[in-house]
């Protein structure tokens, strides 16, 4: 089983790409958006069609006090309209603390502040992806 997994972000989309086997995410890309996700919509039906997506994981930001905001609201707004359009399934997962840890990991590894701007959403769709491949492995 093949999954994606995205990072919505107010301008951004990161994307990653788990293996074939379901069991290890990679980088994927970034697309980019002006605050209109419907934008996004032809470009990430072409990714799944062309990598053979089976499901979708989609980064969900609670609140650190667990809580429902804007952004998970807008979030949740985001699932229902790409299960409608692309007829997978849709997971949240949890992403609270994903960017900050790509942030760290990219700084540990001397990433330019430029470069790091260009690929940190990316990297936290991988966090997130990779913590839902985890998860699933340990419920079986």
């Amino acid at each position: 089983m093949r999954y994606l997994g995205l990072d919505l972000g107010t301008k951004t989309l990161g994307l990653s790409i788990s293996d074939k086997t379901g069991s290890i995410a990679s980088f994927y890309k970034t697309l980019y958006h002006d605050n209109d996700v419907t934008t996004l919509l032809s470009s990430l039906l072409q990714i799944i069609k062309e990598e053979e997506i089976d499901a979708i994981v989609l980064g969900y930001p609670k609140n650190m006090n667990n809580t429902i905001g804007p952004r998970a609201k807008a979030t949740e707004d985001f699932k229902k309209l790409l299960e409608d359009k692309c007829g997978l399934d849709v997971f949240l997962m949890d992403e609270r603390l994903s960017t900050v840890t790509a942030e760290k990991t990219m700084i540990l590894g001397n990433t330019s502040r430029k470069k790091r701007k260009k690929k940190i959403d990316s990297l936290a769709a991988t966090i997130i992806l990779q913590s839902y491949l985890d998860w699933k492995g340990r419920e079986k």
